[in-house]
């Protein structure tokens, strides 16, 4: 069992295979003492993260290394399980018995006789990767993924089997097709499928099938309610500029369900407007990426703008961001494009209000989470969840934006990297080369990652890595060698090798590099 680093509050547990991740994040999870915040378990790896006030480093590790001496609580428990009734009529079925050797009949047969377990989450909110006892087919992935797997296709991959919750683009061999609800954002518990969770697939006919999709699912009632509902008053956009979200603290704590972070790309920033507007800690605001952003206010609201340093106005007059001003009804607040920085903080007091999705309001632009980008005549409605009086402060009591004068410096960005948990992957050369080199952040960045531009990373090793476990602020690098570092929307699982990864501080004034910014890693260390 290796221990390696992962960011300030991470350790990522590196075992001999699947079935040893699979038993000890069985165990770790039966047990945590106070402090533990995330259990994530993938093919060969458990990633651990504690709260380093509660449980510092040290005592982390001391807990990982104490050996089993009970059986866990949950082998005693009566463990999650689930029946997912199944058509077997998938697209692939006749050419992936061909290549397991064995007939379209006998595969569905011994596919249905198997019992499953989830092994680990990823790809997609609420995909588990199944394995089965005894199950020891291999599947080769498709050549070409499909751009359009619909929701419910099982379907196989390696040794693993797997439902696909909701339409996604996928290169799984497809076998069948399943009407269980896999995931529900609407519900307590949104993932059907968990690490440790039994499942069995049930043959069922199509008609049966079709019959139990008369039915509406809690996610399908909910969102046709949202839609009958009257939207209450708060603003009409006319111009939502290159992209502008809605996001709060996001969804923290959720990885092990295949669910990503999100929230503001700058929290900092976020937080402080809430401040400024007396708002409650988890208020939602707009984020609007580099400007270009007009609505009209459907009622007297109370505005401020935080973040990048952006032109402001209301009713074409001129006003100072990070300052509270009134925005009557009827009058149009318009963003200029952002001087300094790339994203800016739109909050009305009281906040904006958007259907929550696994407890959140912030749109995950990579699961699809959460409600989507806005367009030209999208109302989003004020959600008056206020949590004080506006505080009175002088103008400008902070000064000029955070990162407005860290980003506009003559030197480049430095951005601290803690190295680990795979920088042994890496050559010597690459690992000088990546302390030494001036980065340029690409204009393909977006918040799920900020691509940089520089030399190539050479590896030390060549094979395969299994999917483990990520977490915003992870630098992957791919096969081209140029790294990437992964935002707030960034996936909870991959497949290539993490070199290090920037504390969280530093990820948000990162997220704030506009493309063309030259960015300076400061290596340290391993804890």
């Amino acid at each position: 069992m290796r221990m390696l680093p992962v960011g300030l509050d991470g350790v990522l547990v590196e075992v001999a295979g699947l079935a040893e991740a699979m038993a000890l994040h069985d165990r770790l999870r039966a047990d945590p003492p106070p402090g533990v915040v995330e259990i994530v378990p993938a093919a060969r790896t458990v990633l651990v993260r504690a709260d380093p006030a509660v449980l510092p480093p040290a005592r982390l590790r001391a807990w990982l290394r104490k050996p089993a001496t009970t059986a866990p609580a949950s082998s005693t428990r009566r463990a999650a399980s689930a029946v997912l009734p199944t058509v077997y009529d998938g697209a692939d079925l006749a050419e992936v018995a061909a290549l397991l050797g064995t007939s379209p009949h006998a595969l569905v047969e011994r596919h249905a006789a198997t019992a499953w377990s989830v092994a680990f989450t990823g790809f997609a909110p609420g995909f588990g990767y199944l394995v089965g006892a005894g199950w020891d087919l291999d599947a080769p992935r498709r050549e070409v993924p499909r751009t359009r797997v619909p929701a419910g296709a099982v379907g196989l991959a390696g040794p693993y089997a797997g439902a696909y919750p909701r339409e996604t683009p996928g290169g799984w061999q497809l076998i069948g097709a399943t009407r269980a609800t896999l995931f529900d954002p609407d519900a307590a518990e949104p993932a059907l499928l968990t690490p440790g969770t039994s499942v069995r697939f049930t043959p069922v006919r199509a008609e049966a099938r079709a019959a139990a999709g008369t039915a509406p699912s809690t996610s399908d009632a909910a969102a046709a309610a949202r839609r009958t509902a009257p939207v209450a008053e708060g603003i009409r956009v006319v111009e939502p500029g290159l992209l502008a979200t809605v996001q709060d603290a996001g969804r923290p704590g959720r990885a092990a369900e295949g669910v990503g972070r999100a929230g503001a790309a700058d929290p900092q920033a976020w937080a402080l407007g809430n401040r400024l507007l007396g708002n409650a800690a988890g208020a939602a605001a707009l984020e609007v990426t580099m400007g270009g952003f007009r609505a009209v206010a459907e009622c007297d609201l109370t505005v401020v703008v935080t973040g990048a340093w952006t032109p402001l106005t209301i009713a074409g007059r001129a006003l100072d961001p990070y300052v509270v001003h009134p925005w009557p009804a009827g009058s149009e607040l318009a963003l200029g494009w952002a001087l300094r920085g790339s994203r800016a903080y739109l909050g009305i007091r009281g906040g904006f209000d958007a259907p929550r999705a696994v407890g959140s309001r912030s749109a995950d632009t990579l699961s699809g989470l959460g409600p989507a980008p806005l367009r030209s005549g999208d109302r989003m409605p004020a959600a008056r969840e206020t949590a004080g009086p506006v505080p009175a402060l002088p103008l400008h009591p902070w000064g000029f934006p955070r990162d407005g004068s860290e980003l506009d410096r003559r030197g480049p960005l430095e951005v601290p990297l803690l190295l680990g948990p795979r920088a042994d992957w890496f050559t010597a050369p690459a690992l000088g080369a990546l302390a030494e080199a001036e980065w340029t952040v690409s204009p393909a960045s977006d918040r799920v990652g900020i691509r940089l531009e520089g030399p190539t990373l050479e590896r030390a090793r060549s094979e395969e890595l299994p999917s483990e476990a990520m977490v915003p602020g992870s630098v992957q690098v791919p096969p081209s060698g140029r790294p990437v570092v992964f935002g707030v929307d960034g996936p909870v699982t991959g497949g290539y090798p993490v070199v290090g990864v920037v504390p969280p501080p530093s990820l948000a004034l990162l997220g704030q590099a506009r493309p063309g910014s030259r960015v300076r890693f400061v290596l340290r260390g391993s804890r």
